[in-house]
């Protein structure tokens, strides 16, 4: 079965023009034909417009599961943890916290994300850093785990 996924980068200076976005393509080169990309944007790091994507997103039953990523850090314009959390049903602190403890191999700074995931309705939200390399490093961790967690959100698995 091919998952459906959104895909939500958060990056002031690519949403402007200033800078292309380099993570989409690497989400969707470690997604590879298991998933189906509904969606592709680039978004301001304004909380109110991811808020707007991810209500609507879920809401609509367009994804299985979204990806966002970028405003995880610890700057003031980082606010993607908090307007995920704004929005979803309940949290998957596992997923974030097994992405941090295996980014610890590779960077130091790994423990200072503020990254969540969550659940709104049935599609699972996935907060990822905001460089390449580590959303690359961050789905190796997890892209095991997706799809029993989207069969479980959409009752056609069993708990293992």
């Amino acid at each position: 079965m091919r998952f459906r996924v959104a895909l939500i980068v958060l990056s002031d200076r690519a949403a402007s023009g200033e800078r292309a976005d380099g993570c989409i393509a690497v989400m969707k080169e470690h997604l590879g034909d298991a998933y189906s990309i509904v969606r592709e944007s680039v978004l301001a790091d304004e909380p109110a417009e991811l808020q707007a994507a991810l209500i609507e997103i879920a809401d609509s039953g367009a994804a299985d599961l979204v990806l966002t990523s970028g405003g995880t850090g610890l700057s003031p314009r980082d606010r993607t943890p908090q307007a995920t959390a704004a929005v979803v049903d309940y949290e998957v602190p596992g997923i974030v916290e097994a992405i941090r403890f295996e980014s610890l191999a590779f960077t130091r700074t790994a423990m200072l994300s503020r990254a969540i995931a969550g659940v709104r309705d049935r599609t699972l939200i996935v907060n990822l850093p905001g460089s390449p390399k580590a959303v690359a490093e961050s789905l190796d961790v997890i892209l095991d785990a997706l799809p029993h967690a989207l069969e479980l959100l959409n009752e056609r698995g069993e708990h293992e």
